[in-house]
């Protein structure tokens, strides 16, 4: 009787080496042939099959036209993108007895801090919105994204029930909140677009995904360090809370591959807050300290190894 070898069946080796060892039992098959037919059990399997997957950064949105970008025309110079919260119908946060809106004073915010950037001559600026206009979330990030900035800051005003609270605040993204607050704000902050119609809230987002993407570790970290250094430069001029740098699942912070923060410039819903907000002094103080922690970073980059 002839061997022709095992079929390929596919099966496990301990099973394939069975029916080898089977065969050699009942045949009388000699040593040497019985160690031949061993190996060939051993290698009878098919080789095993490994998967990678590859989460690939999902293409910026170009659904709205860019924005015009100041200052120098230098491409080398670093590029901000400043994103002035809410507008539109989407008036953001209030306070009840003045009524003053967040979206108009983020929009003077963020202009203030473009002055104050394009007056160095060193840094390129663009306004994701420079009028009272709506824009959904990932268009926001989408901007910074598609101009290839350097960093994207989106101003906004935060408000509580509690009147007393005050103070500034800086956020970066986290998937898992750093403490109750800042949970509240994200599911108050990502509910923006319902106003618009358009709920992304429930669907699976690319964005999402690419947090295990060295990308975005990386980006993130980079997002963390600018926190640190904002409330580090900025707090001789704005008033900040204890407990000023904080985490969030942000929308509008997912851009994977722009360091991003979400700077939350006081409490609207505070008088005193408020006050500061809508000031012209106020926000020249807001914007001198966003722009010094701005020059910082940028200087730290150049000088890195």
């Amino acid at each position: 009787m002839g061997w022709t070898g095992l079929p390929d069946t596919g099966q496990d080796n301990s099973m394939l080496t069975a029916l080898a060892l089977g065969f050699v039992l009942s045949t009388g098959t000699p040593p040497a042939q019985s160690r031949a037919l061993a190996q060939i059990a051993h290698n009878a399997r098919p080789p095993r099959k490994t998967h990678s997957i590859t989460v690939p950064i999902p293409p910026a949105s170009s659904a709205v036209a860019l924005p015009t970008v100041e200052g120098p025309r230098d491409s080398s110079r670093p590029l901000v993108v400043i994103d002035a919260g809410h507008g539109g119908h989407d008036p953001g946060a209030s306070n009840a007895q003045n009524g003053v809106r967040e979206k108009d004073v983020t929009l003077a915010i963020a202009r203030a801090i473009r002055a104050k950037l394009l007056a160095t001559g060193r840094i390129r600026v663009a306004l994701t919105r420079d009028d009272d206009r709506f824009l959904v979330l990932q268009e926001r990030s989408g901007i910074a994204r598609r101009l290839s900035a350097d960093l994207f800051i989106s101003i906004h005003a935060d408000a509580a029930e509690n009147l007393e609270a005050h103070g500034a605040t800086v956020y970066t993204l986290s998937e898992t909140a750093s403490d109750r607050e800042a949970a509240r704000l994200a599911a108050r902050e990502n509910k923006a677009d319902i106003i618009n119609g358009i709920n992304l809230g429930d669907q699976q987002s690319d964005v999402s995904s690419i947090l295990i993407d060295l990308t975005q570790r990386e980006t993130m970290t980079l997002s963390a360090n600018f926190a640190r250094l904002l409330q580090r430069e900025a707090a001789p001029f704005v008033p900040f809370r204890s407990a000023s740098h904080r985490f969030a699942s942000l929308i509008v912070l997912k851009a994977p591959d722009t360091p991003s923060v979400l700077f939350e410039t006081g409490y609207i819903s505070n008088t005193q807050d408020a006050a500061f907000l809508e000031s012209p002094a106020g926000r020249q103080r807001i914007a001198n300290g966003v722009a010094r922690a701005i020059e910082v970073y940028f200087a730290r980059k150049a000088t890195a190894p």
